[in-house]
């Protein structure tokens, strides 16, 4: 699969496929909802020409989940493991590719464990790509409109996604110990 030529965001959260919905009217933004077509929103993504495309298909929902389930002692063993090894090769394939940006609506409504993703996780492996927003169209409108550049998801992404059941929730994000003792 090609690099899109858009600007890709992923909307998650509450009544995320409701929102990509009411920004596809916008004349810049194509909204892509998993359920549109048999096609993949990743490929149509890829296809797309608008200066924005957003899509509520997250390519690493279940390794949050998984990783979610594992830190509330909700998971079965294993699963972490095997959802990052599937969506590894699913990347390796290029069935789906990690966006330019999440855009996270409503993020105070979530549960602690699932902002420690966003916001920690995936926020400390690349900042700018993590975006908090209110769950409204003007609000999401204006994210878009404002988003900055920052260091891409790092590539391989095999490291930090298998390293992931060493990532504590309430630490997520911050310096680790050897990178404080390095400096």
């Amino acid at each position: 699969m090609s690099r899109p030529n858009s600007t890709v965001a992923v909307l998650v959260g509450a009544d995320s496929s409701a929102m990509v919905n009411r920004l596809d009217s916008l004349a810049n933004v194509r909204g892509i909802t998993s359920g549109d077509s048999d096609e993949s929103p990743h490929r149509r993504a890829a296809q797309s020409h608008a200066a924005y495309v957003v899509h509520d298909a997250d390519p690493l929902a279940d390794v949050a989940a998984a990783w979610t389930g594992f830190f509330d002692g909700k998971g079965e063993p294993g699963t972490l493991e095997v959802a990052v090894e599937a969506a590894l090769a699913a990347l390796r394939r290029q069935d789906v590719s990690l966006p330019d940006y999440y855009i996270v609506l409503d993020p105070d409504s979530l549960a602690d464990t699932r902002k420690h993703w966003w916001f920690g996780v995936l926020a400390g492996v690349s900042p700018a790509r993590v975006v908090p927003t209110a769950a409204t169209t003007t609000a999401v409108s204006g994210a878009l409109s404002t988003l900055s550049s920052g260091r891409w998801w790092p590539d391989p992404p095999d490291e930090w996604l298998r390293g992931l059941r060493n990532v504590v929730p309430d630490r997520a994000g911050l310096p680790s110990s050897r990178a404080r003792s390095l400096s």
